[in-house]
């Protein structure tokens, strides 16, 4: 949770956080409940609200607090003319700088000498999985409306999106009444407690970001060991995996084989990355050949909402992730099946 929560709002944003989940650019709050009230459908309501997004600069320090840990990042974002860019620099552990300029993602980790150049679909993103017919959000969210509350200086208004059964987790959402941009987000477990958290300790709207200086910093490479890991698209059954029979809400959205760095020890060559997502929760399956120096034993593990769940499948080793509950990642990791 930390890493991603860092690495870029888009994954904590972009599957929460960047749509307005209460009130749109040109509602007050006391529209936003009537229009939550009278919408036909919660995905078509989401993706209205996602519109206010699109066009907001700000600064701010995130506070994200998993499983006992507590972890910081100041963030800049800028939206100019569709581009969107951001730059997410840690203030808690080891020193790393990510800077996202639409697809495009470089890491910089000052201690390693080291940048790392990523190219990024719209993998997770919030937007475009709401707009594929195949997702039906409303068929196992509902949503609540809990009042307003003050967050990091603003007025916001307080939804819960509850689950409906136990394959996933519900999210409590702290949004600002004027502009909608999430500020506080909470990640629930089935029986509404909460397993990690994630709020503006200080924001500022509107801000005085430019894109064009962000840009600079993101291209200041030099003596840097930079490296270029190889994500090419693909299907699972290209690579002769299948899951017979599905898990219920979630669908597939990319597929992609990695290759490791030169040197590094990670990923094996040519390991798959198949995600999966019910329209806000994700899931991701990787699976490389079986080294039995690395792969030592099976586990289940936890941190916050984020589950991990590991399987030695004939000569392939199987790691599932997502911040969803065990029995979720479980049902995954027991379906998925080598191509006979």
């Amino acid at each position: 949770m930390f890493y991603r929560s860092f690495i870029s709002l888009s994954l904590v944003f972009s599957v929460l956080v960047a749509p307005e989940l209460v009130a749109s650019q040109a509602l007050g709050s006391s529209q936003s409940v009537a229009t939550v009230q009278d919408a036909k459908d919660l995905n078509e309501w989401l993706r209205r609200m996602h519109e206010a997004s699109k066009n907001r600069a700000y600064i701010g320090t995130y506070v994200v607090s998993s499983g006992g840990q507590l972890q910081s990042a100041k963030i800049w974002h800028v939206c100019e003319a569709g581009q969107q860019t951001e730059r997410v620099e840690t203030l808690t552990g080891a020193p790393r700088s990510t800077f996202r300029h639409n697809e495009q993602v470089v890491t910089f980790l000052p201690d390693q000498k080291l940048v790392r150049h990523e190219k990024r679909e719209a993998l997770n993103s919030f937007p475009e999985i709401v707009q594929s017919s195949d997702h039906r959000i409303s068929d196992f969210y509902k949503l609540k409306l809990e009042g307003t509350e003050r967050v990091a200086g603003v007025d916001a208004d307080v939804a819960v999106l509850v689950s409906k059964d136990a394959m996933r987790f519900g999210y409590r959402v702290w949004t600002e009444q004027k502009k909608g941009l999430v500020v506080k987000l909470q990640t629930l477990d089935v029986d509404g407690r909460v397993l990690e958290q994630a709020a503006f300790s200080e924001l500022l709207m509107d801000a005085p970001v430019k894109m064009e200086k962000l840009l600079q910093m993101m291209g200041k490479v030099e003596g840097l060991r930079a490296e270029h890991p190889t994500i090419v698209k693909t299907t699972a059954s290209a690579q002769g995996w299948y899951l017979p029979s599905s898990v219920a809400g979630f669908k597939p959205i990319s597929c992609y084989k990695r290759s490791a760095p030169a040197g590094a020890a990670s990923l094996a060559e040519d390991s798959m990355h198949w995600v999966f997502s019910d329209g806000l929760a994700s899931v991701s399956l990787f699976v490389e050949s079986y080294d039995r120096q690395r792969h030592t034993k099976e586990s289940g593990t936890s941190m916050g909402a984020t589950h991990t769940l590991t399987r030695h499948i004939g000569s392939y080793w199987l790691t599932a992730m997502g911040e969803v509950p065990m029995v979720t990642l479980k049902q995954f990791a027991n379906g998925l099946e080598r191509k006979k």
